[in-house]
């Protein structure tokens, strides 16, 4: 089975509608929650990524009747902490950091031992993060040195927490809120600025969530022991998977695509931001409100003329999972980009940050990469005429559709390798990329 792509030429000018599958992280929170939920909930345009799919495998596993069809998929709940909790139960979560990390907190009240495992990737990032606050609820954790498996001895008599989220992780923050659902009295996070999709949807649902924003935090205030209600959901378009697709136009001549019924939350926009900021034509149309998310249409217009920028470090939460391709705008741009604070770039399922300087590096960029910092030299100009291989990258889907999308924009001969990477979390990539008219082999 061929594992690589070659890439031997930039994409012609295209002018394009696509619509982008649903959003990974709302897909997995539905997920969740709907199984925490008393009676049937139903989503439309749910993610079939295999982050997703082991999300519904692992609630199967807790006893949890699933079923996924076409164009929609069930899930019947039964209420707070109805999983079954079979002896030696083992939940796989693959590659997803979300679900690893979230599924933690859900087992915080776990009535018999659980070990939650992941793939390679998974099983190389840090769990210290979540574990070291949900052990302030009383349940019990066994890590591999911080790292999976984790080992989870839930408890029974859970006591409500105060804890200072200091990373801007919303999976941090989101497995602190979903142990606190099922514990009696009021959990309190000051919570460094990170996405809210949780605390969106936990007030959607009419939960006792007060959340004050603040400059640099926000401080949640969760009363748990509500039960929650079934809740139907029809999943917008996800942003970090739109992303490969605004930096395609604007790296690409005389193009133009509009990208429809996309999530544009503020905590997940700031790719929006720093491409506008560098110079990239971006419209929003077709503005509404969905249960708490703010949702657009996107139109983006091929530009020559891109900016470097010195972006500011307010702005990384908001595009952690999008840096790999504003670096390729820099390297298009005219001037030298710095881009600062960055070490939760290298918590993600490769060492983004060194890989990012990595695909810079082999496409002939200057960049002066340290430790959570890198500086790029733009230049407009470029056009690569050379082989370039990219492997040996963990599997990242990131690092993959990244290097797609500089192999279609600069030119050169290019063999990608780990294509099935993209099932994580978009699985129909590559087939987006082929109705855009880019052609790989």
């Amino acid at each position: 089975m061929n594992k690589s792509i070659i890439i031997k030429k930039t994409i012609k000018p295209f002018n394009k509608v696509i619509n982008v599958e649903g959003d990974k992280s709302l897909s997995i929170r539905w997920a969740l929650l709907a199984s925490q939920a008393k009676g049937k909930s139903k989503s439309f345009n749910l993610l079939k990524s295999e982050d997703v799919i082991n999300t519904l495998n692992c609630l199967r596993k807790l006893g949890i009747k699933v079923k996924l069809k076409k164009n929609s998929c069930e899930i019947i709940g039964k209420n707070l902490n109805g999983y079954k909790y079979k002896k030696n139960l083992i939940l796989n979560a693959g590659n997803s950091g979300t679900l690893g990390r979230l599924l933690t907190g859900l087992m915080v009240h776990a009535k018999e031992k659980v070990k939650i495992i992941g793939d390679k990737s998974l099983s190389k990032r840090d769990f210290l993060r979540v574990t070291k606050p949900l052990k302030k609820f009383g349940a019990n954790f066994k890590t591999n040195k911080g790292k999976l498996p984790i080992y989870i001895s839930g408890t029974t008599s859970p006591k409500p927490i105060r804890y200072f989220e200091d990373k801007g992780s919303a999976q941090i923050k989101s497995s602190i809120m979903l142990a606190a659902l099922n514990t009696n009295g009021t959990t309190v996070i000051k919570a460094k600025k990170s996405r809210d999709h949780t605390e969106i949807l936990l007030n959607y649902l009419g939960l006792p969530i007060k959340t004050v924003r603040k400059k640099k935090y926000d401080l949640i205030k969760i009363n748990g022991k509500k039960n929650i209600r079934s809740f139907n959901y029809n999943i917008p378009s996800d942003i970090s998977s739109s992303a490969f697709f605004i930096v395609l136009v604007a790296l690409s001549r005389n193009s133009k695509l509009k990208i429809k019924n996309v999530n544009i939350n503020p905590t997940r926009i700031g790719i929006l931001k720093i491409l506008k900021k560098m110079g990239v034509n971006i419209k929003l149309s077709n503005y509404k409100i969905y249960k708490g998310e703010k949702i657009a249409d996107l139109t983006i217009i091929s530009n020559n003329s891109l900016k470097a920028i010195n972006c500011p470090s307010s702005m990384n939460s908001a595009a952690i999972d999008e840096f790999l391709l504003i670096f390729l705008v820099a390297a298009k741009a005219k001037g030298v980009s710095y881009f600062k604070n960055l070490s939760e770039l290298n918590q993600k399922e490769s060492p983004r940050l060194y890989w990012g300087a990595q695909i810079l590096t082999k496409m002939g960029v200057k960049n002066v990469l340290k430790k959570d910092s890198i500086k790029i030299y733009g230049n407009p100009k470029l056009k690569i005429e050379k082989k370039i291989t990219i492997k040996k990258f963990l599997k990242d889907h990131r690092v993959f559709m990244t290097s797609v999308i500089a192999a279609l924009t600069f030119g050169g001969k290019w063999t990608i390798y780990d294509k099935y990477s993209i099932k994580t979390s978009f699985p129909t990539f590559i087939a987006k990329i082929k109705s855009l008219g880019g052609r790989l082999s």
